[in-house]
């Protein structure tokens, strides 16, 4: 609990920081000034991705259970934080049509989670088919649907720096905060998917003289994952 509140004492440093070189750049228009101060934004990002939430335990689930390799589970993170970031981007500067129809509350999006996380319940049912099929072959666009759908939900540090920026008058101040702060986010769900990729691949080698043994901890894994998938999607849905 002391590291999260640190953590979160940290994002809101960085935040009012950043939102006082917004609003000189407001008044001044000094590009200087606000790409100084830019590169906070990858710590901002960093930081803000350790913290609870961000599809970090989707991401970890899928990429255990599926046979994605270290390439193709980047590609999943990397897709995964740019529609992360990206869409609470879009959202801010077409609030006015969206904000209505897809969000309930400041930071969140109803509409879009349930998208998210129904599709992300189809993936699990896939996997739990393919479990029981007896085949583990896992197709790059799979893997990169799976990333887009867990994005999906929002970045409300985002969306908040984004519509302060655009309340000032400056939102290319805003999406320049936003594109950095994605470097971050990146940087932390690659580590969480190559940490997953590099579990499954361990326990498996280590099981690699006995291939039932492979077959039964491919399935097992197979099936856990596409449980926790389809849990997760019936709660959004319950709930």
């Amino acid at each position: 609990m002391g590291l999260l509140q640190e953590l979160v004492a940290i994002q809101r440093e960085i935040y009012l920081a950043f939102a006082a070189r917004i609003g000189n750049f407001a008044e001044t228009g000094d590009w200087q000034l606000l790409a100084a101060y830019l590169p906070m934004g990858i710590v901002f990002g960093a930081v803000h991705a350790l913290t609870p939430g961000h599809s970090k335990a989707v991401l970890a689930t899928y990429l255990t259970g599926s046979t994605a390799t270290l390439p193709r589970a980047l590609v999943v993170s990397l897709a995964l934080s740019f529609t992360h970031v990206t869409m609470s981007v879009l959202i801010a500067l077409f609030s006015l049509p969206l904000v209505s129809v897809a969000l309930g509350s400041v930071g969140r999006a109803p509409l879009l989670e349930d998208l998210s996380r129904g599709v992300l319940g189809l993936i699990g049912l896939w996997m739990l088919w393919q479990a029981f099929r007896g085949t583990a072959h896992s197709h790059g666009r799979e893997g990169s649907l799976v990333g887009f759908m867990a994005g999906l939900i929002p970045c409300p540090l985002t969306l908040f720096v984004m519509t302060f920026a655009i309340s000032r008058g400056v939102p290319q101040a805003g999406v320049a905060f936003a594109a950095v702060m994605m470097i971050g986010v990146v940087l932390v769900l690659s580590v969480v998917a190559l940490a997953a990729v590099l579990f499954r691949q361990q326990l498996l080698r280590l099981l690699a003289a006995r291939p039932r043994m492979v077959d039964a901890a491919t399935r097992t894994i197979q099936v856990t994952a596409g449980l926790i998938l389809v849990t997760v999607a019936w709660n959004a849905i319950a709930g």
